[in-house]
């Protein structure tokens, strides 16, 4: 059970601006055609995403276009979604190439071809009820995997692009942050079908209902640039 104190702060970090240096009140339709560029490798700067409804989820799938700069081998967060004790939901360039995610425990992993400095659009599915996943490369999916059947995510954490927050806000480390351009992130309460993700690649803009990239709001901390995006 959550103390008194854990409670206040989950509600001051919900209800309040994250830490100074942050930039807040983008108000909806503030990322269509834009990008988050990440010029370097740090521990402070990231991303808030303000999710349209609390990530209470049986089934997922998460997409966004990646351009990340690799300059050696390490571990590298794509996606992170934590409340106050699990990660919840975390997407990762691992340190040999592969790409993984994790739900609370340990991760399910993909062999993908390798992301460079060119945009690669991909995206993840997982359905709770059968544990089916699969990962989706420029509208080409792998072979699905069976990864945590009967698992939830849970609501009430925050959404972060950039760092892997290893407490609820805080503990990052500059070794596995993000470095490169991140767009086009969103996140829908079901599995999508082949053709909705492929329709998706081909640069259909239709957001998703859980973050929606066309009318998300976000807050920004520290060396975090937003630019045109001109795929």
């Amino acid at each position: 059970m959550c103390s008194t104190m854990q409670l206040i702060v989950v509600f001051l970090l919900c209800v309040l601006p994250v830490a100074s240096g942050a930039d807040i009140g983008h108000t909806a339709g503030s990322l269509g055609g834009k990008v988050f560029m990440f010029p370097k490798k740090s521990d402070d700067s990231y991303v808030r995403l303000v999710p349209q409804k609390p990530l209470s989820l049986t089934a997922f799938t998460l997409c966004m276009r990646v351009a990340p700069r690799l300059h050696a081998p390490r571990e590298v967060i794509l996606f992170a979604y934590r409340t106050l004790h699990f990660d919840e939901l975390n997407v990762w360039i691992e340190k040999d190439g592969r790409i993984s995610f994790y739900l609370s425990g340990a991760g399910v992993f993909f062999r993908l071809p390798t992301l460079t400095s060119f945009k690669t659009h991909l995206c993840f599915t997982w359905s709770s009820s059968t544990g089916l996943t699969a990962a989706w490369v420029n509208g080409h999916r792998t072979a699905h995997q069976v990864y945590q059947k009967g698992h939830a995510i849970r609501p009430g954490g925050i959404v972060l692009l950039g760092q892997d927050p290893d407490s609820f806000l805080g503990d990052f480390d500059a070794e596995q942050s993000f470095e490169g351009e991140i767009a086009d992130v969103n996140l829908w309460d079901q599995v999508l079908t082949g053709n909705q993700i492929k329709a998706l690649y081909a640069h259909n803009k239709h957001g998703g209902n859980v973050i929606d990239w066309n009318t998300a709001k976000y807050a920004i901390n520290k060396n975090v640039h937003v630019l045109k995006d001109d795929i």
